[in-house]
């Protein structure tokens, strides 16, 4: 049996290390356990707190056995894309796929995913949309007008529940969906000492408070080597590449439709900090997330043609013995160790610049190009 989990560990926390133990429990010690994680940059559009290469290692010696990158196109893209991308990475190899969500019912996760599948679905978000509400609002107003509650579309953890589901239907994966309560709040900024967010943490770290009660034991001293990055860090590099963009580069950006890149782009050319840029571009219609991630991906040179475009191979951060075998059964899926450095292909040059951009957000000193290269694959011989 292997059971997939689609994450980020930005930091990993105690919260992540329940959720491991808990598939071990409902299926069996011998389980396999396969993370598909964000690398350098994550979701909400700035990148992560610890690089790649620590927060592998950190879930390897978590309970996991193997640890697959997703692409960084993955990584930066919408609950929709984020959750299609992983669901590809892992369903050739997953019988399950585990993930937390407030709303823990497979069945009514399933059937909201469906219904915003069906044909029905595009009208009425498109009426519900063309009266100015806001994306998720919208969607939840849609699905109310089909006899279904929008409520399980309210809470963060739900709303991903759901894209994963959808990305399980509409890519016909054999994986099924084990979804577990999240307890905790997804976004509290204090650290509850049982349930922690990973917001609640990074805070901790960035301040130098004592963060070490939130995550496991074993993973602590990886955390202590790790060099932090943050946002802010590399402010002045970002300022700077969105300082000298052209028209064009703007209006080729990603989540950029309906005229917002331009919103975007006289922002950038007015404001001189990048929260008054975001603060200046966000609107009633599109959400704070969306546009961070557009800013990120005008850093990283990434357009909505690059976004879009299919990745060719998974790169591998970290396993054990038990996910060592499961590599080698995976040669067929496209997982290949040494992919970066194996396959002549576009996608190779964009991961290889965000790794060496990743560089200029670390707080302690600014990193050299190319030191993600050079971190190597991290093997556990005694798991």
């Amino acid at each position: 049996m292997t059971v997939g989990i689609i994450c980020e560990y930005n930091p990993l926390h105690l919260g992540h290390a329940k959720q491991i133990r808990r598939i071990r429990e409902v299926f069996g010690p011998e389980t396999a356990i396969v993370c598909a994680m964000s690398g350098s940059f994550v979701q909400r559009g700035v990148p992560a707190i610890i690089d790649k290469s620590h927060r592998a290692k950190a879930a390897i010696v978590s309970g996991a056995d193997l640890v697959l990158e997703l692409p960084v196109t993955t990584a930066l893209s919408s609950a929709e894309g984020f959750a299609a991308g992983g669901v590809r990475v892992l369903s050739a190899m997953c019988d399950y796929l585990c993930f937390g969500a407030e709303t823990p019912d497979a069945d009514a996760l399933m059937e909201t995913a469906k219904a915003l599948l069906s044909k029905e679905f595009p009208p009425l978000l498109r009426s519900e949309l063309d009266t100015g509400k806001s994306f998720p609002a919208a969607r939840q107003a849609a699905l109310e007008k089909m006899g279904l509650s929008g409520m399980l579309l309210s809470q963060p953890n739900d709303i991903l529940a759901v894209e994963y589901c959808k990305a399980i239907v509409d890519q016909g994966s054999a994986m099924l969906p084990f979804p577990i309560r999240r307890e905790g709040s997804y976004h509290a900024e204090i650290a509850d000492a049982d349930n922690p967010s990973a917001t609640a943490v990074r805070n901790l770290m960035l301040h130098q408070s004592n963060w070490k009660y939130c995550v496991p034991k074993q993973v602590r001293p990886i955390f202590e080597a790790a060099p932090l990055h943050s946002l802010a860090a590399g402010e002045r590099a970002v300022l700077a590449k969105l300082r000298t963009m052209t028209d064009a580069e703007f209006e080729a950006l990603p989540y950029g439709s309906e005229g917002l890149w331009r919103k975007f782009m006289h922002a950038c050319r007015r404001e001189a900090n990048l929260e008054d840029i975001l603060a200046a571009t966000k609107s009633k219609r599109y959400t704070r997330s969306r546009i961070d991630r557009m800013m990120m991906c005008a850093f990283l040179g990434i357009s909505k043609e690059m976004l879009e475009a299919e990745v060719p191979y998974t790169r591998v951060l970290a396993f054990n013995d038990r996910g060592r075998a499961l590599l080698k059964d995976a040669k067929k899926a496209a997982v290949y160790r040494n992919a970066g450095e194996m396959v002549d292909h576009p996608y190779r040059a964009l991961e290889q610049r965000c790794g060496d951009l990743y560089g200029l957000f670390a707080i302690g000193g600014l990193e050299p190009p190319g030191a993600e290269e050079n971190r190597r694959i991290y093997y556990n011989k005694e798991s």
